[in-house]
């Protein structure tokens, strides 16, 4: 029987994020195997521009609606994928009904905000321990956010890994670009949670490149113009930037996966990162260099071979994504569901 689950979503198109991506690749892995994923998303809602990111727009969404919303589709499952007011106010709804549902753990919510506010992490990880724990189990993409997620207090952690198109992300799809060798690179959103500056400081030799765009791109550019920013890129022109660099350099120190970091292998790419949560666990035995001197991991990641870069990356894949997804949906009760024989109960008041 044809099951359907509903994800409540703050993130989505038109954001190029990680979390975007992996909610598109999973619900087109997912129809394989006979499950429908409907999405619950801003686009039905008013919304207003997120502060700091005024190209993110926010739901302003009502308890009814949402619970309308629960209603029409009667899902067989309920996930939310993120914290913002969609999240919020489907989880209130969650815990009225007594439906169980599942989240995830994308970003790193306490350090994005204490990074532009005078608010301390703990009252930010606080308020999510509330917001995740109140559910039936918290996907996060890898073990070492697990552990550490587990030593902040929250309860019933499961792995929810990420894959990579290889097809698109292609070491084929190599040309000789006009900028002096060797060429280092960094793809993403350009904002000051990313630690860019840690990457542009740096004395490398050839050339540095910067795709993505940002808050940050403008005063990026302007303080650092021997940098390469290319702005926004898409499709196949971003999968030949990345299999024509000659190290993918991640200076990041708060992401909780980075799906660019599985791009840039697919593509030959190397990687060199600092040893943190994310690329400990993708680079652990190989396709990287990580160290606390990121110049020099750039520098020793030249020597690597992108064939096993390659090979890397295809140890991921978005059908174990979906795997594991459905398997962490699997072990919550059955019996309590918001399921089609239970369509008069899920119309209940909000």
């Amino acid at each position: 029987m044809e099951k359907t689950v509903l994800v409540v979503t703050d993130a989505w198109h038109p954001q190029v994020n990680g979390v975007v991506r992996t909610l598109d690749e999973l619900a087109r892995s997912v129809k394989e195997q006979g499950i429908t994923i409907n999405f619950l998303t801003p686009e039905r809602f008013a919304t207003f521009p997120l502060p700091f990111y005024s190209d993110i727009r926010l739901a302003l969404p009502t308890r009814r609606q949402v619970g309308n919303e629960i209603d029409a589709l009667a899902p067989d499952y309920i996930h939310i994928a993120t914290e913002g007011p969609l999240g919020l106010v489907a989880r209130g709804i969650c815990l009225r009904r007594q439906l169980p549902f599942t989240t995830s753990y994308h970003t790193r919510f306490p350090e994005f905000v204490s990074a532009r506010l005078p608010i301390p992490e703990d009252w930010s990880y606080w308020w999510l321990r509330q917001f995740h724990n109140s559910g039936n189990g918290m996907m996060v993409a890898t073990a070492s956010l697990g552990t550490e997620m587990a030593a902040r207090g929250f309860h019933n952690i499961k792995r929810w890994t990420r894959g990579v198109d290889t097809v698109l992300f292609d070491p084929a799809r190599r040309q000789t670009l006009p900028l002096p060798r060797p060429i280092f690179l960094n793809v993403g959103r350009v904002a000051v949670e990313k630690n860019l500056p840690a990457f542009l400081d740096l004395d490398l030799p050839g050339s540095k490149v910067v795709v993505g765009d940002g808050p940050d791109l403008a005063m990026l550019r302007q303080r650092y113009p021997d940098v390469h920013f290319l702005g926004r890129r898409m499709g196949t022109e971003l999968a030949a930037i990345y299999a024509s660099a000659d190290v993918f350099v991640f200076p990041s120190r708060v992401d909780t996966f980075g799906n660019v970091i599985l791009e840039a292998l697919a593509s030959g790419c190397p990687v060199a990162a600092f040893p943190v949560t994310a690329p400990n666990d993708i680079l652990g035995d190989g396709g990287g260099v990580l160290s606390s001197d990121l110049r020099q991991a750039a520098l020793d990641a030249l020597s690597l071979s992108r064939e096993d870069a390659r090979q890397k990356a295809l140890t991921f894949s978005w059908s174990e994504c979906a795997r594991q997804f459905l398997s962490n949906l699997a072990g919550v009760p059955r019996s309590a569901f918001a399921g089609r024989s239970g369509r008069q109960r899920l119309r209940s008041t909000a």
